[in-house]
């Protein structure tokens, strides 16, 4: 019995090593220093996994300039709500690269064929030309309103698709399924997913927050103070938001925190207001602008709760922190600005 108990043994210390050494990155990282010397706040990064990952982060080729002038395309083109302010050559230039960012090559429902009818460009049959036009909107609110964000980089449709029709990073509400009268509810604990960093920490901890404004900060800020209003659930969603923001941005903590003190602001990185605004930027353009579009989605575009699948910070910036290594590809393509308001006539002139 004995000589079993110790193959036994000896079994799960090797299965125990092997699961240790797979969750573990092999060293060799690179260390950069972000804040104050000697405070540890420093970057860490594995070489491998950015040579690796580089090709996602390419910004493609801008499509040669279109000429300003001329005709409106609202003037040729029915049904051009969005995009009609733009001239005849700048509307052609969007929509050719709209169908290589999200329906590239060719095929049935490729190209301009993703989001229009053949034969009859305005009809407004197909729900993705819905979708479309009201993403160009976002995309025109976002560059106008959430610089506070994304600064004059801005965004475009390949912020978020990279040649995908649906992107590769998006979320919708996971059901929370009771466990057995006896084990009771798991609060969505114990259920290892990527969003949360493979950690035990309840799976859904985007939609307090990111279509809910639920607080994030729980931390008390004074030692052996009185029980704050924070639950130890409300802990776990914030912890695990902030698991998903440090891979979604391929980031440690102290990108944005001082971790001696996390919850200052006044010890804190930078980047800590730059999240801020992102995180209420990921609010408006969840609750704005795709839930209200679940009624136009089909069944397989849906969630299992039945939302739409929405955005988090991983869907733009991808393991990166800026997206697309920051390229400036709203400086390319103008067209995906609003259109500036028209200027009235004095009452009375000069």
């Amino acid at each position: 019995m004995r000589f079993y108990a110790f193959i036994a043994a000896v079994a799960i210390g090797l299965a125990g090593t092997v699961a240790a050494l797979f969750s573990l990155e092999r060293p060799g990282m690179l260390t950069a220093q972000l804040g104050y010397r000697g405070t540890g706040i420093e970057a860490v990064v594995n070489p491998r996994l950015i040579a690796a990952n580089a090709p996602r982060h390419v910004a493609p080729p801008a499509i040669d300039p279109a000429d300003p002038s001329g005709d409106r395309a609202s003037t040729i083109y029915e049904n051009v709500p969005v995009l009609g302010h733009l001239s005849i050559e700048q509307f052609g230039r969007i929509m050719q690269a709209m169908s290589e960012w999200i329906y590239p090559g060719e095929g049935e429902n490729q190209g301009c064929n993703g989001c229009h009818v053949p034969g009859n460009f305005a009809a407004e049959d197909m729900y993705q030309k819905t979708v479309a036009r009201r993403m160009l909107q976002m995309v025109q609110a976002i560059n106008t309103q959430q610089t506070a964000h994304v600064g004059a980089t801005g965004v475009t449709c390949y912020t978020c698709h990279r040649g995908l029709a649906v992107p590769a990073e998006v979320w919708s509400a996971t059901p929370n399924t009771a466990s057995s009268a006896l084990a009771g509810q798991a609060a969505g604990q114990n259920t290892p997913l990527p969003r949360t960093g493979y950690a035990s920490l309840p799976f859904d901890t985007f939609t307090p927050y990111l279509v809910g404004n639920a607080p994030i900060r729980v931390q008390d800020t004074v030692a052996r103070s009185a029980p704050t209003a924070a639950t130890m659930q409300q802990t776990e969603w914030s912890y695990g938001l902030m698991m998903h923001m440090s891979t979604g941005l391929g980031v440690n903590c102290v990108f944005c925190h001082n971790s001696r003190a996390f919850s200052d602001w006044e010890q804190s990185q930078p980047q800590r207001v730059v999240a801020w605004h992102g995180i209420r930027m990921v609010r408006v353009i969840n609750t704005e602008y795709i839930n209200p579009l679940q009624p136009s989605f089909p069944p397989h575009r849906l969630g299992p709760a039945g939302d739409p699948l929405k955005v988090n910070c991983a869907t733009c910036h991808q393991g990166v922190n800026r997206p697309l290594n920051g390229a400036q590809m709203l400086r390319d393509y103008p067209e995906l600005m609003p259109p500036a308001p028209e200027r009235r006539a004095e009452a009375t002139p000069r």
